[in-house]
């Protein structure tokens, strides 16, 4: 790639976009089936983005797990022609009790976790846009769940990856927090979900259209 600086804007192009998490990334609980990251996908698309996107969420995965997969995951996934990037998140499962009564995944393992990802996501040329994980009904937990947020956005931006928080504003009195207690203890319905996905739009349309136009002058 020639090191000269851009003086026109780039042609929009195509774009494809993998997330990757756990049952939130995969919208568990949502009647519509949309989940927060398919809204997402509609708003681009209805922005008139050429975007194709791979929904990429486990149930019960950890940090750890998606790392172990990412990689073969989004190399499955490559487009012959245009840009591909990353949204990842995760958490709520690495501040769950595992069998010792201690989180499943250790604070610094889940940042550690997540740098490896950034690495290789780096190494590879995609973009990576990190969300953070949202509240259960389980306020111990939470508290965890509050400093993997911390923790996994100061690391994002140390790496001068783009980092969504939403678990403050979920917390507060809203739809989310409303449903996650009248369900399971953890998943939303539709409107927590699109309460969610409101929350990562502006961030989520400002990196998808560093995407489109990676060389585009603002």
């Amino acid at each position: 790639m020639s090191g000269a600086p851009t003086t026109a804007a780039a042609a929009p192009g195509p774009v494809t976009v993998v997330f990757l998490g756990d049952s939130f990334v995969a919208g568990v609980g949502d009647p519509t089936g949309l989940g927060w990251t398919t809204r997402l996908v509609a708003d681009a698309r209805a922005r008139g983005t050429d975007l194709t996107a791979y929904p990429l969420g486990v149930r019960r995965n950890t940090s750890a797990d998606v790392l172990a997969r990412w990689e073969r995951e989004t190399t499955a996934r490559l487009p012959r022609a245009g840009r591909t990037g990353l949204v990842v998140s995760f958490g709520v499962n690495d501040a769950t009790d595992g069998d010792d009564g201690g989180p499943r995944v250790a604070l610094d393992d889940t940042v550690a976790n997540l740098r490896a990802l950034l690495v290789g996501a780096a190494s590879a040329g995609l973009d990576v846009l990190v969300v953070g994980p949202p509240p259960i009904a389980d306020e111990r937990v939470n508290a965890r769940v509050a400093e993997v947020d911390a923790r996994l956005r100061a690391e994002a931006e140390a790496h001068g990856a783009t980092a969504v928080g939403v678990l403050g504003p979920l917390r507060a009195a809203g739809p989310w927090m409303t449903q996650v207690h009248d369900a399971d203890g953890a998943h939303p319905g539709g409107e927590g979900y699109a309460a969610l996905a409101a929350l990562v739009r502006p961030a989520w349309r400002t990196w998808l259209a560093g995407l489109v136009a990676p060389d585009a002058v603002v």
